[in-house]
């Protein structure tokens, strides 16, 4: 049996490698990047604490050794599910089982502008062009004379606070009360400020209430202004503009503030639901087909009972589909009654910054914060990365940042080649 993945996130990647045990089945792994990469820790590479190669990993060396498993690079243009084929830019590929494990992308929710001119934070591409961005506005602002332009250059408005906006607005805020003052010393007191807004009226939305205390307690002790129950509606003319009329002057807008599903040809628009996610049954087959799935935060899933509004968007969920399905393709494959997913709700934590975390369990039900859940955070995200050359890279990198309070891939690196020269030679 054929089966053809498209996407090698969590969940494409832990259907592979589970699937890839079994003789019965020929495994084409799709991706239109040719690595795998580890999407909580992309901020840090965004603020320069770690290199790309610490969370990333290629595909063809990872799935090697496998006599079953291919990868293929290349990006989906259209299904055609009549003829059990997928076009991609690059040709065609047959399948048996079609699996979309093509997670989400940023939402703008339509505004032009700050698609246009914000920085998201979702992939790796994002993340480079962040810290570059980020470098390149502290070096003019340390040449610039004119005190309001200045200010631009430094002040950074995070939209969105959930965990990938708190995250980065806390390095953001230890990185101006450490490294720009011991190495930028000219722009000591010149306006450096660090918003994060989000239009709840708490951060980290989806966590316990002690939770959402003690983060904007934490935050707002680095020094970060919070601005709550507030919309961002337009970013232009270096100005970012709030449903409440306010509006700050800043050159950098990081958009973490939603996310939402792709919608591929071939897919009928019946078979998408909230967040353009495509429905799923209880065994993750997308409705009104019989050998097409999706996984992870590419579908939405009520059937269980714990979940009837769908799955949180998060990697357990992703990881423990994609390992679910790998084993229910096999029981098809034995002609045996397949299992019905049932997420395991294995807590929720984010990182505020040196030592700083919260921590909540859902069962027994517990809250930590502080240096335990700090070191639960680091201990749980060297575990989940995907193989033991990026946990040794990112310990190293952390224990140098811990001791010293700094680190050393402050580098401004600008490819030559851009990605549309890049995506013309794959073409051509």
């Amino acid at each position: 049996m054929k089966v053809v993945i498209v996407g090698g996130g969590f969940a494409g990647v832990n259907l592979a490698l589970d699937l890839a045990k079994s003789n019965k089945f020929e495994i084409v792994l799709v991706d239109k990047n040719n690595y795998n990469f580890f999407p909580p820790l992309i901020y840090q590479v965004a603020t320069a604490y770690l290199e790309p190669s610490s969370i990333s990993y290629p595909f063809r060396k990872l799935l090697r050794g496998r006599g079953n498993v291919y990868f293929r690079m290349g990006e989906l243009l259209k299904v055609v599910p009549n003829e059990n084929k997928i076009i991609l830019n690059n040709g065609e590929l047959q399948y048996d089982f079609l699996v979309f494990a093509t997670g989400a992308e940023t939402n703008f929710f339509g505004m032009e502008n700050v698609k246009r001119n914000s920085t998201p934070m979702k992939t790796l591409d994002d993340a480079l062009e962040m810290r570059n961005r980020m470098l390149l506005q502290m070096e003019k602002a340390s040449v610039s004379e004119d005190p309001a332009e200045v200010k631009k250059l430094l002040t950074v408005v995070i939209a969105g606070g959930g965990p990938t906006g708190v995250e980065i607005s806390g390095m953001f805020a230890e990185m101006r009360n450490g490294i720009l003052r011991k190495e930028y010393p000219e722009l000591a007191g010149r306006g450096s400020e660090i918003y994060l807004v989000d239009g709840g009226d708490a951060l980290l939305s989806p966590m316990s209430v002690k939770s959402q205390e003690d983060t904007l307690q934490a935050l707002r002790k680095l020094g970060v202004k919070i601005k709550l129950n507030t919309h961002v509606t337009d970013f232009v003319d270096d100005k970012v503009v709030f449903t409440d009329g306010e509006s700050i002057e800043a050159k950098t807008l990081i958009w973490a503030a939603g996310v939402t599903g792709k919608v591929f040809e071939g897919i009928p628009p019946e078979a998408y639901g909230r967040g353009r996610r495509m429905l799923v049954d209880a065994h993750n087959r997308i409705a009104g087909s019989y050998n097409i799935y999706a996984i992870g935060d590419a579908c939405l899933q009520t059937t269980d009972e714990n979940f009837p509004n769908g799955h949180p968007q998060v990697a357990q969920v992703a990881i423990q589909q994609g390992k679910l399905l790998a084993r229910n393709l096999q029981l098809i494959a034995e002609n045996k009654p397949l299992h019905s997913f049932a997420y395991h709700d294995k807590g929720s934590m984010a990182i505020i910054g040196r030592a700083k975390a919260v921590v909540d369990l859902p069962s027994p039900k517990l809250h930590f914060k502080g240096v335990i859940a700090w070191l639960a955070w680091l201990f749980i995200h060297l575990l989940s990365l995907i193989n033991h050359r990026n946990r040794i890279n990112t310990l190293y990198n952390w224990m140098v940042a811990y001791f010293t309070k700094d680190q050393s891939l402050r580098m401004i690196i600008k490819p030559t080649m851009t990605m549309k020269k890049a995506e013309a030679v794959q073409n051509s």
